[in-house]
This record gives structure tokens, C-alpha cells and sequence, in this order.
């Protein structure tokens, strides 16, 4: 028995246990080639199909088979991979902006945070998204419901922008 590295039974990985759910193999790949290669594999992860065709919403028409091609969710709704977060709405103080309980809000770091924009911001410690409305040099917090009373941005608060809401995943 071998105390001191080398293989040893029962050690490592199990078979089909990798992110592939398959047996995998080290390839040498040039560097100039590495990122590349990366993005075609995490393209041929995250890509659906897209139909050529659109789904009436209103009379139903004849659809066809055609793919218009694939559809990556990431390249959608992600324009900034490294600053972007998901975080679940709670409450219905932006029911007005389509943003439901539970629903999953896209928010990007980098995104600017300019009027009218939907921001997440820490007030005081505490997480909300509203809509950013800045004013005569002052800003403010407003709810899409009506039942909500804006929140004044002051200097004396604690606040921090978290980023801007560039997508909201709806579930019915």
C-alpha cells in the first residue's frame, strides 16, 4: 500500500460525475486558440432553438417547421457576464413594471444607472428595486404601485446601487 501519492484505488473523480456526464480527455489546444474554444463549448451548452416562426397572440395561424437557428439565453439576456447578477423579486411594489413576486431580475453592475431606469439599491441595509428618478439634483425610489410611497434618496442614509434590472424572467 502506498501512503504517499501515486494512484490508489478508490481515489478520484467517479466515472460520469464531470459537468458532461461523460468521460472526458485532455486535449492540447494553442493558447492563441484557448478562449475560442471555450465560447464554442459554452455556446453548444446554453443554445436552444429559436422558430422562425412567431406565435400569433392573437388568431392562430398555420406554424412551420423552420429553425431559424439557436437561441443562447446568456447572450440574450447577459451583457456583461462578469457584473451581472440574478436576484428573485419579492413583494409587488413593481407590479406596475411587469415585475411580479418571484419573478428572477437580471441586474448589471456595469449597466448606468441613469432617470427612469429600474435599479436595485440598498437603503439602510436593505434591498429594494424601484424605478430611479433623479430631479432637480435629488433622487428618488418610485414604486409601479400605487399602494407604495416613493423613497427619498438622502445624503444621511446608507445607500448603495447594486445595478440596473436589464431583464425580468416571468414564470406563469
Amino acid at each position: 500500500m502506498n501512503t504517499r501519492g501515486g494512484k490508489r484505488q478508490g481515489a478520484g473523480r467517479p466515472k460520469g460525475t464531470n459537468q458532461y456526464g461523460e468521460s472526458t480527455r485532455p486535449v492540447r489546444i494553442p493558447v492563441s486558440q484557448v478562449e475560442r474554444v471555450l465560447r464554442f463549448v459554452q455556446e453548444r451548452e446554453h443554445a436552444l432553438p429559436l422558430y422562425a416562426s412567431g406565435v400569433s397572440a392573437g388568431f392562430p395561424s398555420p406554424a412551420d417547421d423552420y429553425l431559424e437557428g439557436v437561441l443562447d439565453l446568456n447572450a440574450h439576456l447577459v451583457r456583461e457576464p462578469s457584473a451581472t447578477f440574478f436576484v428573485r423579486a419579492r413583494g409587488d411594489s413593481m407590479i406596475g413594471a411587469g415585475i411580479h413576486d418571484g419573478d428572477l431580475l437580471v441586474v448589471d453592475r456595469s449597466a448606468n444607472a441613469s432617470d427612469g431606469k429600474v435599479v436595485i439599491v440598498s437603503v439602510n441595509g436593505e434591498l429594494t428595486v424601484k424605478r430611479l428618478q433623479r430631479k432637480k439634483g435629488k433622487s428618488w425610489l418610485l414604486p409601479e404601485n400605487p399602494d407604495y410611497p416613493p423613497i427619498a434618496l438622502n445624503e444621511e442614509d446608507e445607500n448603495h446601487l447594486w445595478g440596473v434590472v436589464t431583464n425580468v424572467i416571468h414564470s406563469l
